[in-house]
């Protein structure tokens, strides 16, 4: 037998409609706020990330599942959804359309990692990219966006934790401060937080390390460093959350793990899947398109694991109703009766009533016994009586009352209960 690869999984019609539950939210929550769904390809010339996602980052260094086509290509899976949809914007011109431009994806992602609760090799974002503005309010906005689907979905109890890294010029000033500290405590931090050190020190206050983590705590903090345009950008996000009543905490070593960012950054956290507790999370990236070529365009967005949702969702015992039931099965007890079977079902389908009959030749008892696996709620019966007499005997499975109902209302009949 062949085996789905590690850290894939099969979603099946039994799991599917809570799937297609997550992604109607996500679409309706986009809609209303003016967002339009983006499609780009699963695999991008593997430049689109060194560039876009940054080089010295775990995703690019470690995770990518990147490959030489036969054209000898570099072609890489996305491993996320903003650079290609940097990429796309570029490459289609579309800062010449109307801007602000809202863009939301949904998306299969792959990351060459250790499979874990939530966290898989092959998994799927829903994500949000507004381009165009560099105001507080749009950053305000994204993150109102993230808390109302989050909502939309029924997730509660998560912590919005916030912070500002800065721009390019005053993040450099933090470098600085911040390498001379680690440099005195170089002997302590973790393998690869010392590589990062001169590449990447940032990276260092996202280390799990335990020991990495007592060492950050009393390194300096970026807040102290940002710029007066930043600090004003930070606090005017600030009052904007305040007066949308959406509540957050300030965690100045939240830096997100992309090189692409700027300024705003976000998670929302939850205790409820395990170690890796981050539900969604993004930030402002203004940098980001014109080091894809195109013109000096800001941007901000958020990504979310459906997979995350989905776990959280059955940890914190929120039941989705599944809406795919069949309403109305037929029990045929012979061929005649099949082919009304087959006539009554067409209808109820025409009339946008789900419905379905017997195909494998059962007895009764048997068809009973499948209607109640599938969760039929009424299950028709048709023998020789009921086709002499022109009406169908109809079981109400929740409380097993039958009604005998004429061929010619049935449908009628059915709309109505």
């Amino acid at each position: 037998m062949i085996n789905v690869p590690k850290g894939t999984k099969d979603i099946l019609p039994q799991d599917s409609y809570k799937w297609q539950f997550v992604e109607n939210a996500a679409r309706e929550t986009a809609r209303l706020f003016g967002a339009a769904e983006i499609r780009t390809p699963t695999f991008e010339h593997t430049e689109v990330f060194l560039r876009g996602v940054g080089e010295t980052t775990d995703i690019v260094n470690k995770e990518m599942y990147t490959f030489l086509d036969k054209g000898g290509r570099s072609i890489t899976l996305k491993p996320e959804g903003t650079a290609g949809i940097a990429r796309a914007f570029v490459e289609n011109g579309l800062n010449n359309s109307a801007l602000p431009a809202k863009f939301f994806y949904l998306t299969p992602c792959f990351r060459y990692e250790r499979p874990q609760a939530g966290r898989l090799r092959e998994f799927h974002q829903f994500g949000v990219e507004f381009l165009g503005s560099r105001s507080a309010d749009i950053d305000a906005e994204t993150i109102l966006l993230a808390k109302t689907f989050l909502d939309k979905v029924g997730i509660k109890n998560v912590t919005l934790y916030i912070n500002s890294i800065g721009c390019k010029e005053c993040r450099k000033k933090y470098e600085d401060a911040l390498k001379a500290y680690l440099n005195e405590n170089y002997d302590s931090l973790c393998a690869l937080c010392k590589d990062r050190l001169n590449k990447n020190p940032l990276r260092i206050l996202d280390c799990k390390n335990d020991e990495c983590k007592k060492i950050t705590e009393k390194a300096p903090k970026i807040l102290d460093y940002i710029c007066e345009d930043c600090s004003n950008h930070l606090e005017k996000v600030k009052k904007l959350l305040d007066i949308a009543g959406v509540e957050y905490k300030i965690n100045p070593n939240i830096v997100r793990g992309l090189d692409y960012y700027t300024r705003t950054v976000f998670e929302f956290v939850s205790e409820n899947i395990g170690a890796q507790g981050t539900v969604c999370g993004g930030g402002r990236y203004d940098g980001l398109i014109s080091e894809l070529g195109g013109t000096d365009t800001p941007g901000i967005g958020f990504a979310v694991g459906i997979e995350r949702i989905l776990l959280l969702l059955e940890n914190t015992g929120v039941n989705i109703e599944n809406p795919n039931k069949v309403k109305v099965y037929f029990a045929p007890m012979g061929e005649k009766e099949s082919e009304k079977a087959f006539e009554l079902v067409s209808d109820l389908r025409a009339n946008g009533i789900s419905a379905d009959f017997d195909h494998m030749g059962r007895g009764i008892k048997a068809q009973f016994k499948y209607a109640d696996k599938i969760g039929a709620e009424f299950v028709a019966v048709i023998g020789s009586n009921e086709l002499m007499g022109g009406a169908v005997k109809v079981k109400k499975m929740a409380d097993g009352s039958e009604t005998m109902v004429k061929f010619t209302e049935f449908s009628e009949f059915i709309l109505k209960a």
